[in-house]
């Protein structure tokens, strides 16, 4: 579909003169080949604001599923839908669920007029439902929070403490910023939760999830929590499985190979935006941060973050043996398999985790992220990389 050239020339007045490019690139190219679009990502990460990058709320191709008018005018969503040509938004999808099927049939139509964009801040029951009801017909679009791609290497230190959500990250100082995250976690437990059928109480939310803050960069294990919260394990990991779907919490799962070492099989947890991890943590300044003792997982995640959302791949993992080697990410495409190691040091070396990884994995590279200034070999096959790097699309990461 063809948008008018302002939007397609769009460099992004978003969020505070902040531009997202490349995101609203990406979803232009979904929408010129798909039918169905679903933009994806946690609440207040900017994906309405995007969305309207491309179409005016204004329109009434706009739907926002949390405004009333627009929840009426849906009461006959075929009625609604079936006139419109163009393209069609319909933001907070998963508060109506009923109408996948309409979208289906919309979507199947001959000469179809329309290319439907669905925006949606819960992935579990929403890619579910999608999947589903819109199997073939749909595309997926996951946006994350501001990167250091978007803001530059030199806000490095106050997107790690702040974190990506752009209201948190363009707050007027830090004290503001903690205020509003403090305000999104207890909105999204005591209201949104709720809103989408979720019925646990938000204090036991509120408990596990600030206990997940302390495992932070660990491999899961469900029998202390549940024990310190007076529950079984089936259900801290429901706990789990309702965070992750809300984009707050990442299961990076394990990556296995035929070896003859025993492999960890759990999974590693880590809070996905930075800024929610040193809230749930008590860290509310950069001299609080420098000096806890969760530093270093909190680095580590907050690259690993950064790299998923920069570096296309196909899958994500870690891997670690029994016997103590690990790697903290490794990322697929294709066949080929690199390794990342994310080291808070001002002088990176290789490890023996690293050529026990590169031995066993078969790895084509192993990556050495570090906070440093200067690019450089470590060894066949291993090369330290600053996190400045990371500001720019890493052509070369395979």
């Amino acid at each position: 579909m063809k948008f008018p050239l302002a939007m397609r020339e769009f460099h992004g007045n978003v969020m505070g003169m902040i531009s997202r490019s490349a995101y609203l690139s990406k979803l232009q190219e979904a929408l010129g080949r798909s039918r169905i679009v679903v933009l994806s990502g946690p609440r207040q990460c900017g994906k309405t604001t995007l969305a309207r990058a491309l179409l005016s709320e204004d329109s009434v191709n706009y739907f926002d599923m949390e405004n009333p008018a627009d929840l009426s005018r849906l009461d006959e969503p075929m009625t609604a839908l079936a006139p419109l040509k163009g393209l069609v938004v319909i933001d907070e999808v998963q508060r109506r669920p009923d109408l996948f099927p309409v979208l289906r049939v919309l979507a199947d139509r001959r000469d179809n007029p329309a290319v439907y964009l669905i925006l949606g801040s819960a992935s579990g029951d929403l890619l579910r439902q999608t999947s589903e009801s819109l199997a073939g017909r749909m595309e997926q679009v996951t946006l994350y929070g501001f990167s250091l791609a978007e803001l530059g290497v030199e806000v490095e230190q106050k997107l790690w403490l702040r974190g990506g959500f752009p209201r948190s990250y363009l707050a007027q100082n830090d004290r503001d910023s903690a205020v509003w995250r403090k305000h999104f976690i207890q909105t999204l437990l005591e209201r949104d939760f709720p809103q989408w059928g979720i019925r646990v109480p938000a204090q036991a939310l509120l408990r596990f999830w600030t206990m997940l803050a302390h495992y932070h960069g660990q491999t899961w294990n469900a029998a202390e929590p549940a024990r310190a919260l007076g529950v079984n394990q089936s259900t801290t990991r429901r706990y789990l499985d309702l965070l992750s779907d809300a984009f707050m919490v990442r299961q990076l799962h394990p990556h296995h190979v035929n070896i003859g070492k025993r492999q960890v099989k759990a999974p590693k947890i880590y809070i996905r935006d930075s800024g929610l991890l040193h809230q749930l943590l008590g860290i509310d300044s950069p001299k609080a941060l420098l000096t806890h003792p969760k530093i270093g997982a909190s680095w580590e995640g907050f690259v690993i973050e950064q790299l998923l959302s920069m570096v296309e791949h196909d899958e994500a993992f870690f891997w670690a043996v029994h016997q103590g080697a690990e790697i903290d990410l490794i990322l697929r495409r294709g066949d080929r398999l690199v390794g990342v190691e994310c080291k808070r040091t001002d002088v990176p070396r290789i490890t023996p985790s690293i050529r026990h990884a590169l031995d066993d994995l078969k790895l084509s590279r192993v990556v050495v992220v570090y906070p440093g200034s200067k690019r450089f070999h470590l060894a066949d096959q291993v090369e330290a990389i600053p996190v400045c790097l990371l500001t720019t699309p890493m052509m070369d990461f395979f």
